[in-house]
Order: structure tokens, then C-alpha cells, then sequence
């Protein structure tokens, strides 16, 4: 083995070699268990969370493929719609000028395939440098043919069981992209923003009961008044009763809309009246679906004005009995034009009360940067109602699990408050709606246009446009762990690895995928999708911040593993930024934190960095501290082997049979060695990795490096030893290592493969990899109590001799006597039966039992337990030094008693100093004089010496 541990000469190699070998495929035995990994974006690049996730994924496959069972972690990717539309858009427009609508749907999607082939497997590269031990043979991807028929399959069926609609609804609408987007994809930010209050003419000479002949409403989007149908009070707001039911003429627009009661209106806030927008506010859309107002679209798909508002009924009818007008004034104008255009218009009619500077949030579409805009539109849905009841009882009852539980309460929360479910998105990239219309408007659903034809006897004469728009990615992704096993055939993998078992999933997506993959499911295999829900948290930066590239402090995994140059990170963090003005700051802090840049810490030190830190379910903040800390414990971990190689290769290890002995230590470390076993085996079957990987951690550095292999020495190098002991050593030695490396493997797959080949052979381990190798089980016969007792003591007095060294500054090979005192009859036995290992390792002339106490020399002392550890002190101390050390002590005391005394013989401090200050100066008088004595004794004896 290599002097030092090298990462980077031994990843690559042995993931080429697991997946040549395919050693990640299921191996057609043992009890299923199988792990669905949440598929990533196709244009996406391993963060931070990724990599955490998919250590914790990998060491849940690795522990169970060691235990025996039949493995299956199904890997692929995600088409996400949105992301790669934009990505090949720039692309295309950047290479060649032109822009999508310039080529034309199908040679822009045709662009995108040829895109997802060159330069699609960028993250699934890096999934690899992680050991991520997926089955590559079984990859998908969520627009392949199989999972393309799967999806059809479903909404095809929805929609003839009446849960697929089409109608018009408000949604999250992007002017910028054209499409609707999910709350996912929504960012609000705060911000500093107006609240203006507007004059509301009361109609028809009506008063309110101060007589005032208006109301006053506040907005934060005054251009949506052009859109208004009607002003809300509370029903219980006396101030406003008698005006339920009257008429507002709302301004600029002269449209009479009424007053109505309802519970949204909140009191105490503001003037107690709101205004109602239900085409453009998701609030305002449910008042008024309670008191069935129309719905008044004033926005273009760019959120501009329309010449001419757009009015339905909350059916989504057309209404023609409302006059459509919109002033010409702000007709095409942008809707922040319009805001300014509009209050200007208010203030010159006398109708702007004043202007409120207020902090609130605006949702920001996450691709786009455009401010979002409610909007009605045209869109599919899913009706939930009646797919949420089966997902709500199988968690109910068990049949899956959340781990944390309290995480169940969230679902919960969700899932009896559903609103249908959008699943059209205006895009050219995804799973075409398979829904075709006539001339007249007529829908028809199938599997292609030939089929809609065939089902519905429509001639060749019958005109039919396949709808534009395409699916919700989280539509897709909702099929993932059927459709990835072959869903709708009845494959021998769906058979055979569903349910899957365990899903490993951050919070931030139980709404939006997980629950929704209960859903789908239940509907459609009558089987839960997973067994058990494993939920963690946020990886964050070291500060508890959100990494975000806004903030310049991403991290990314592969720079972690491989190292970066400071101007290279620099260059990373700084480039291509929203907003360029806080680059200086960024590079400023940057440098401060990684004056050098990041140094190499390699794939092991960083997954067992994210396994400490998986605690259940809190955010994470990632420590650069603590990687460094477990590259130095793989440092630790190689440096060991080597010595156990060194001492055992080419020698008797016990694999040819003869007689073996035990020692103390070899009995001990194999009996703590069950107990490391039953203690990582019980932390990864409850998801605690952070309680596996820390119990792993204190037997492989503090008991086996620093005490085990200290302590195998004065066998192995006692040239009196026997072989027989000579023999057990180095078989415990390798043996235990062996199985450390297997306890091992699961967290840190790459340096356990690296050293097991070499230790294998010697602990009479077969097989071509440790992957495949069985999970070691604690054996309680081998468990041994006395052993146990034995290693403290002696460790306990060990630590104590050094403790005086450190305490003394003595060095560390000077050989001491050590005298052992005050003890029992059980700490006298231990000293009979352990001073070989004692004299060794505490590197001692002699350890000696003193019977009496009181004839003790000058000594240190330290306390192991009752008994006390002496270290006499005649020959390691200069005398004259130390006498002259002293006399400076006992004069620095003297003066200190002489000036308290002086002060507490002085009658008129006696007579002023409150009692509590006489006391305090009293009791140092006391504590003085205790110190001197005890300088003046500890001087007596040193001048005896």
C-alpha cells in the first residue's frame, strides 16, 4: 500500500470496475427491497443536496445488498420541462440568432433530443464520482418510450374515470415564459413596496354612518382595480352593515359593482373594506366564487392591459351582459405602466387617500425572474378529491411510514385541504397532452390521432388539432416508481420490486411529489409506492444560510472532493451573476473563508461528513471543519492498515489451523467489536446515520487505532512471546479489521474496497469484491465482560501517567516509576495480570503497588477511580530551581497576608466597609494563608529530597 492515502488514484478506478462487474444490479435473490432515487434534472449539476441525499440513498443499498437482500436502486433522470426548454432556447439563440418559434415545434424539440444526448449525462457522471451504486443497465429517463406510454396510459384513464378536466381557473402564470408554473417553482422575496389607498364612490347617494359618501380600500396592485366586482366588508363590522348590498361606482372605469359581507375582510386591518379582483388575486377568486361574481380578466398573456376585458362566469362561461370596456388610456400598456398611469389618474380626481410604505413579498418565477401574475387561463386539471382519500389512509393505517413521524402531520395538513391539481404547462418540451379538438371545440382524448378517430368514428373530412400545451413534469414524476418497472405491462420487475421500500426525500417535496405519487399509485397498482418515507433536511451553508448563487456561497460537491484554486472558485462564484453589484462582496468573503482555495478531501471524507451531520429531519449546516476532520479519519484509517499489513503479511495470520492465544486486548477488541456491530446495524435500520457513522467512528479511531494497535505490540514484538499468542494477535489484528471494513463499506465504499483487497486474503475472506461480501452479525458468545474491565483499567491508568507527563512537561520517552496506591484488591489483580502491557504502552522502568499510603515520596498524582496514580517526583525535577520557584511563591503570600491584615487592622475600614465586603476580605485572609502552608509543606519536601 501507498505510503499516503490517495483518493483520487483509487475512485475512479474501482467504480469502473464495480460497474463493468455489474455489481449494481439486482442480484435475483433475497428479499426485495428497492430504492426509487428522485430523479434530477436532466440539465442539472450535483448540489449540495444531491449529494447528501444520495449518500444516505447509497448506504441504505449498500447496507441492504450486504445483508443478503435482492437490490434494486432504479436511477434516471428527469426531462423538467421548463429548465431545459430555456436552456436549448439561449442556445440556440446564442449560436444561431434564431429563437424557437424561428424553427418550429418539432425541429426545436428535435434540437432538444440532440442537446439530452451530447450533453444530458453531465449530472449522472457525477452521481458515479459519489459511488452512487445505481442500477445503470435499468436507467430512465421520464420522456423514454416505456415511461412516454405510461404517462398517456394514466391521463388517458383519469379522464375516462371524469378526474382529468379541462376549465378555466386562476393560476401562477410567467409572463415572461408564457406558461403556468407550479408553487414550487414560485420564489417570493421581500421587499419594500406601496400601499395605496384608494376612494371607492359610494352609488346612488348612499352613505356609510359617519356620512361619508365613499369607501376607502388599500391595494398593492392598484392596475388590477380595472378588474374589480365588488367591494368586501366584514358581516360582522357595524361601520359597513347597512351598506351590504349597495353599490360602488368603481372609478376610471364607471362600472357599478356591489358591496358584499364576507369573513375576508378583516376588521382591523386598514379600513376594514377590500377590494375584489377574482381573476387576478387567488383570495379574491374564492370570495367571489361564494358570492358568484364574474371573473374580469384585464391582463394579456404578457400581463399588459387588453384593449377589451374578458368576462366569464365562475364556470368559465362567457358572459355578455357585462360591459367589457376598459379605458384607452392604459389599453396595451405594461402592467407596472399601467400601476403608474393608474394612481397618477386617482390622484388627479382627488381619489388617492395616501401612499403606505410597507414590506411584503412578491412571487418571482424562479426561471424567469418575472414577477409571477395570477391569471385565468385555459388549463387541465386532476381532481384530487377523491384520490386524496386512499393516500390519507394508508398513512392512517400504517402502510406508510414518515420518518420523523412528525412529518406525517404535514401531509396530513396538505392532503385534507387539496385544491385541484394544474397539470398543463404552456411549453413545447414534455409529454404532449393527448387531447385533440374539432372545429365546433369538441375534446377527444387517446392515444394518438389515428385512435381518436378509430374510438370516435370521425372521417378524414372532421378537421382535428392536438391540443398545444404539455404536462406538469410533477405530472410524470408522479409514475416513478411504477412506470421506471414497466407500468402498464406486468413486468417481472414490477412484480418483484413493488412497493419500493424506502423513499429518501427533503420536505421542501412532500407536497408536491410525494404526496402526489400516493396518489397516482394507489389509483392505478392498488399498492403503496413506498413502505417507509425517510425526510431530511436542507443542506445549508456553515452560517445556517440557503446556498443560492445569489449569496456566493454554493458549494459544490465535485470542488469539495477534487479541490479548486482559489481564482478558479472565484471565477465559479462570480460569474454570470442576477445581480453583478455584489460580486466584490462575494469575492471578499470568499477569500476570507478559503484564503488557498478548497483542498482535495475525496468521495469517502465527504459522504461520511453528510452521514454525521443527518440528524432526523433538521437542516443541515454543512462544516468544512468537519471534513477535513473525516479526511484525516481516512488518513487514520489507511495508516492502520498498513500497520497491520506490515506485521502480518507473510506471517502465520491462523489460516492453516495450529493452537491460538488470545491476549487481553485481542479478547477485548473482539468483544467490543459485537457491540459496534449490534450499535451500526440498529442506527441504519432506524435511519439514524448520524448515531452509525459517529459509533463506527469512535471504535475504528479511538479503541482500534489508538488503543488496539498500541496494544497488539508487546505481543508482536516480545520476542519471548509464543506463537500460539503470536498467532492469535495477528488474526484478531486482520480479522477485525476485516470486518471494520465491511461495517465500513456502506458509508465509505471506496477506501473499504482499496484495503479489503489486500486484508482479505489474510482474514480468509473470499470473493472478487467486498460489495458482495455479508454484513457481519454480532455474535453475544464472543462478548467478554472481564476483558472489558480489564482494557479500562488500564487505560484509565495509562491516561493518567500521561496526564502528569503533559501536566510536568515531561517527555514522553522518558521511562518513569510509577508507584499505585488507596486502590482495592481488584485493582492490585490488575496490576499483577497487566504490568507487561502497562510498562509497555505507559512506557514505565516499573509499576509498583504501594500498601501504605502515607510513606509515599513527592509525587503527581492522578485519581483512577478510588486509587491514585503516583509518579514520584525526586529525579525529575531541577531542586535548586524549583526551591528558588517556591521561595518567590511563599513572598508573593507573604505580602498578600501581610496587606490583608494591614487592611483588616484598620478601624476606620472596619467601621465604614459594609459587613458583606468585611467577610469577602476575611475569607481571603484565610484562602492566603491555606496557600502559604501549603507552599511552606510542599518546600519541606523538597528540600528532603
Amino acid at each position: 500500500m501507498d505510503k499516503t492515502y490517495q483518493p483520487e488514484s483509487i475512485e475512479r478506478r474501482w467504480y469502473d470496475r464495480w460497474e463493468a462487474d455489474q455489481r449494481f444490479s439486482p442480484a435475483g435473490h433475497g428479499a426485495p427491497y428497492s430504492i426509487m432515487i428522485p430523479p434530477p434534472n436532466v440539465t442539472g449539476s450535483l448540489h449540495m443536496g444531491h449529494a447528501f441525499q444520495d449518500t444516505l440513498m447509497d448506504t441504505l443499498i449498500r447496507f441492504k445488498r450486504m445483508q443478503g437482500n435482492n437490490t434494486l436502486w432504479q436511477v434516471g433522470t428527469d426531462h423538467a420541462g421548463i429548465a431545459t426548454q430555456m436552456l436549448v432556447e439561449r442556445k440556440l439563440q446564442h449560436e444561431t440568432g434564431q429563437s424557437r418559434h424561428d424553427l418550429g415545434r418539432e425541429a426545436f424539440t428535435d434540437k432538444i433530443w440532440e442537446w439530452k444526448q451530447e450533453s444530458g449525462g453531465h449530472i449522472t457522471r457525477q452521481l458515479r464520482r459519489m459511488g452512487a451504486s445505481v442500477d445503470w443497465t435499468r436507467e430512465r429517463f421520464t420522456m423514454d418510450d416505456g415511461f412516454y406510454k405510461a404517462v398517456q396510459e394514466v391521463f388517458i384513464r383519469l379522464y375516462n374515470d371524469d378526474l382529468i378536466y379541462r376549465g378555466k381557473r386562476l393560476v401562477n402564470w410567467d409572463p415572461t415564459l408564457h406558461t403556468a408554473i407550479s408553487d414550487l417553482e414560485v420564489e417570493n422575496k421581500e421587499q419594500q413596496g406601496q400601499f395605496w389607498h384608494f376612494r371607492y364612490p359610494l352609488a346612488d347617494g348612499v352613505t356609510t354612518a359617519d356620512g361619508a359618501d365613499h369607501l376607502v380600500v388599500a391595494t398593492t396592485r392598484p392596475e388590477t382595480l380595472l378588474g374589480d366586482t365588488c367591494v368586501a366588508v366584514n358581516p360582522a363590522d357595524e361601520r359597513y352593515a347597512s351598506l351590504v348590498g349597495a353599490f360602488i361606482e368603481l372609478p376610471l372605469v364607471g362600472r357599478r359593482i356591489p358591496v358584499v359581507a364576507d369573513e375576508h375582510a378583516e376588521m382591523d386591518k386598514g379600513s376594514g373594506c377590500v377590494k375584489i379582483t377574482p381573476a387576478h388575486d387567488f383570495n379574491d377568486y374564492a370570495v367571489g366564487k361564494r358570492h358568484d361574481m364574474p371573473l374580469i380578466n384585464v391582463f394579456s398573456k404578457d400581463a399588459a392591459i387588453l384593449s377589451q376585458a374578458e368576462v366569464f362566469s365562475m364556470s368559465g362561461a362567457p358572459r355578455t351582459d357585462i360591459d367589457t370596456t376598459l379605458p384607452k388610456a392604459y389599453q396595451g400598456l405594461g402592467r407596472f405602466d399601467a400601476r403608474e398611469k393608474l394612481v397618477a389618474d386617482m390622484d388627479a380626481k382627488g381619489l388617492l387617500v395616501k401612499v403606505e410604505t410597507i414590506t411584503n413579498t412578491l412571487p418571482y418565477g424562479d426561471r424567469s425572474g418575472d414577477v409571477i401574475e395570477p391569471l385565468l387561463t385555459d388549463q387541465w386539471f386532476v381532481a384530487v378529491e377523491e384520490l386524496a382519500k386512499p393516500a390519507i389512509a394508508a398513512v392512517e393505517n400504517g402502510d406508510i411510514q414518515f420518518v420523523p413521524k412528525s412529518y406525517e402531520n404535514m401531509y396530513f395538513a396538505w392532503m385534507r385541504d387539496l385544491q385541484d391539481w394544474c397539470i398543463s404547462r404552456q411549453l413545447w418540451w414534455g409529454h404532449r397532452i393527448p387531447a385533440w379538438y374539432d372545429e365546433a371545440g369538441a375534446i377527444y382524448v387517446g392515444r394518438s390521432e389515428a385512435d381518436v378517430r378509430e374510438q370516435h368514428g370521425l372521417g378524414d373530412d372532421v378537421t382535428l388539432t392536438q391540443d398545444d400545451d404539455v404536462l406538469d413534469t410533477w405530472f410524470s414524476s408522479g409514475l416513478w416508481t411504477f412506470g421506471t418497472l414497466g407500468w402498464p405491462e406486468k413486468t417481472p420487475e414490477l412484480e418483484t420490486f413493488h412497493p419500493t421500500s424506502t423513499l429518501v426525500t427533503g420536505f421542501d417535496i412532500i407536497f408536491f411529489w410525494v404526496a402526489r405519487m400516493i396518489m397516482m399509485t394507489l389509483k392505478f397498482t392498488d399498492q403503496v409506492p413506498f413502505k417507509t418515507v425517510y425526510v431530511h433536511g436542507l443542506v445549508r451553508d456553515s452560517q445556517g444560510q440557503k446556498m443560492s448563487k445569489s449569496k456566493g456561497n454554493v458549494l459544490d460537491p465535485i470542488d469539495l472532493i477534487d479541490g479548486i484554486e482559489l481564482d478558479t472558485l472565484l471565477d465559479k462564484r462570480t460569474g454570470n451573476m442576477m445581480q453583478p453589484q455584489k460580486a466584490k462582496a462575494i469575492a471578499k468573503a470568499t477569500k476570507a473563508e478559503f484564503p488557498d482555495g478548497i483542498e482535495p478531501h475525496g468521495t469517502d471524507a465527504l459522504r461520511y461528513t453528510f452521514l454525521s451531520l443527518a440528524s432526523t429531519g433538521r437542516d443541515i449546516k454543512f462544516d468544512m471543519g468537519r471534513l477535513d476532520g473525516y479526511r484525516n479519519f481516512c488518513n487514520k484509517l489507511w495508516n492502520a492498515a498498513r500497520y497491520v499489513l506490515m506485521n502480518t503479511e507473510g506471517e502465520d495470520t491462523g489460516l492453516k489451523g495450529g493452537d491460538v492465544v488470545l491476549s487481553l486486548a485481542d479478547r477485548w477488541i473482539i468483544s467490543r467489536l459485537q457491540q459496534v456491530e449490534t450499535q451500526v446495524t440498529k442506527a441504519l435500520d432506524e435511519y439514524r446515520f448520524d448515531h452509525a457513522s459517529q459509533a463506527l467512528y469512535d471504535f475504528i479511531w479511538n479503541e482500534y487505532c489508538d488503543w488496539y494497535l498500541e496494544l497488539s505490540k508487546p505481543v508482536l514484538w516480545d520476542e519471548d512471546a509464543s506463537h500460539s499468542a503470536k498467532r492469535g494477535t495477528r488474526r484478531t489484528l486482520v480479522r477485525v479489521l476485516e470486518t471494520v471494513l465491511r461495517l465500513a463499506h456502506p458509508m465509505m465504499p471506496f477506501i473499504t474496497e482499496e484495503i479489503w483487497q489486500r486484508i482479505a486474503p489474510l482474514a480468509g475472506a473470499e470473493g472478487d469484491s467486498i460489495m458482495v461480501q455479508p454484513w457481519p452479525e454480532a455474535d453475544d458468545h464472543r462478548l467478554d465482560a472481564e476483558a472489558t474491565q480489564s482494557i479500562e483499567w488500564l487505560k484509565g491508568v495509562i491516561i493518567a501517567v500521561r496526564n502528569i507527563r503533559a501536566e510536568k512537561n515531561i517527555a514522553p520517552g522518558k521511562a518513569l516509576d510509577v508507584l499505585l496506591t488507596k486502590g482495592t484488591a481488584s485493582d492490585q489483580a490488575q496490576l499483577e495480570a497487566n504490568r507487561r502491557f502497562l510498562t509497555k504502552l505507559a512506557k514505565l522502568n516499573s509499576a509498583q503497588w504501594l500498601d501504605t499510603p502515607e510513606d509515599a515520596p513527592l509525587s503527581a498524582t492522578q485519581l483512577v477511580g478510588q486509587m491514585e496514580v503516583l509518579v514520584p517526583m525526586a529525579d525529575l525535577i531541577d531542586k535548586d530551581k524549583e526551591l528558588a520557584r517556591l521561595d518567590k511563591d511563599i513572598q508573593k503570600q507573604q505580602g498578600l497576608i501581610t496587606g490583608t491584615e494591614k487592611k483588616l487592622g484598620n478601624e476606620g475600614f472596619l467601621a465604614k466597609a459594609p459587613a458583606s465586603v468585611v467577610e469577602k476580605e476575611q475569607a481571603k485572609l484565610s484562602e492566603f494563608k491555606d496557600t502559604l502552608a501549603a507552599l511552606e509543606a510542599q518546600r519541606d519536601k523538597i528540600s528532603a529530597l
